[in-house]
């Protein structure tokens, strides 16, 4: 797919300066949030503008790495913060733009010839340290990121498991740069990505135990005690599912009622739909 003006301007940017900068991360961020601005300034609806802004960004920051023999992970994390910062300086950050910031970096990296389970690692983390910066709380972040990035995934033909597997890992690796509570930060994912993978109509168990398995991944780099960040995951996953229906609380229950990668799952709570 072509990419738009947005993307044709951060390309452009991050080849000149992409291959002597110190980071490539804070090189993205700075091409990003430029271009960002100009393309938001003025719009009525950002929340709705940002998903084709975010697409755009992440697409050229994707190329100008491919250009250059760069990785897409560093470009795709620094899109998504510089994305987010430009929506805050034009107007305020919300949990709706953040998810559909992380559907359009998922389209994104797509069109750009990226995988939708491999650049949500870089996206999410992206988008949780940028909320160092914002009003907004991590976990309402974490929670809105999570459907962003099963959105997307699904715009794109994306596998939905691994989509959550690799969100959930970006969320708790960001969530540790920045010094915040990374279990917190991974009850909210899991709910995010069962509610969003229920809206979207995908397999909301197997995305449960994806999560799971990305908490139980992640947890080790992050110094977190594994069996609590499993504990953590199922129990967002299972508020999640309550708030979809009682055979769907179910499911998920059932298939994490087990040890996974050698780590007894046990939820704290029971929930049921419509209790939070």
């Amino acid at each position: 797919m072509a990419l738009g003006n947005v993307g044709r301007k951060v390309r452009e940017s991050l080849v000149e300066t992409i291959k002597g900068a110190g980071s490539v991360v804070e090189a993205t961020i700075d091409a990003t949030k430029q271009v960002a601005v100009g393309a938001l300034r003025g719009v009525s609806d950002v929340a709705k503008e940002v998903t084709s802004v975010a697409s755009d960004a992440v697409g050229g920051a994707i190329g100008a790495a491919s250009d250059v023999g760069g990785k897409a992970g560093g470009v795709t994390k620094g899109a998504v913060i510089g994305v987010i910062q430009g929506v805050g300086e034009v107007g305020e950050v919300t949990v709706k733009t953040l998810t559909q910031t992380l559907r359009g970096a998922i389209k994104g990296a797509s069109d750009a010839g990226g995988d939708a389970a491999t650049v949500a690692t870089g996206a999410a983390a992206g988008a949780i340290t940028a909320t160092r910066e914002l009003s907004l709380g991590v976990t309402d972040a974490a929670f809105g990121i999570a459907r962003g990035t099963i959105t997307g995934a699904k715009d794109v033909g994306g596998d939905l498991a691994l989509t959550a597997k690799s969100t959930i890992r970006g969320t708790i690796q960001g969530a540790d740069e920045i010094g915040e509570d990374a279990l917190a930060t991974i009850r909210d994912t899991a709910r995010g990505l069962v509610q969003g993978t229920a809206d979207v109509g995908g397999d909301v168990a197997q995305v449960a135990r994806s999560a799971v398995e990305g908490a139980i991944e992640a947890a080790r780099d992050a110094g977190v005690d594994a069996s609590d960040a499993a504990s953590a995951a199922a129990t967002g996953a299972i508020d999640g599912a309550g708030k979809v229906s009682e055979s769907v609380v179910q499911n998920v229950t059932r298939i994490l009622d087990t040890t996974i990668q050698g780590v007894k799952v046990v939820a704290t709570a029971p929930f049921r739909k419509n209790e939070s």
